[in-house]
């Protein structure tokens, strides 16, 4: 089954960290870009991180440079995202993404 499933969403305080992962299935992920993206309640979906297809080449948001960082395992077919320093505007669903593919999303909320 082609898919993406994400992972290890939650509750986390300011400042904290929590660790996202994605797992893909169904399709060749040594050669599928990789993205996160997410989506605040009331507000349009965003790009956060990119990763190539050898994880040699990154990209960020501006708003989340310096403190949320992308890699992947091809040899697991999962791509991850360590956020740390969280802030309250980081509260969003994520999802990672390739292609037309788009998993279906896990919450992050961090409050005091």
């Amino acid at each position: 089954q082609v898919q993406l499933v994400e992972s290890g969403g939650g509750k986390v305080p300011f400042g904290g960290s929590l660790r996202l992962s994605c797992e893909a299935s169904g399709f060749p992920f040594s050669n599928a870009v990789m993205y996160w993206y997410r989506q605040q309640t009331g507000k349009e979906r965003e790009f956060v991180a990119f990763i190539n297809t050898d994880g040699g080449r990154t990209n960020y948001a501006d708003s989340v440079m310096g403190r949320f960082t992308i890699s992947r395992n091809n040899a697991k077919r999962t791509v991850s995202l360590q956020m740390d320093s969280l802030k309250s505007e980081d509260t969003a669903v994520y999802q990672c993404h390739t292609g037309t593919l788009w998993g279906q999303g896990t919450q992050v909320t961090v409050s005091p």
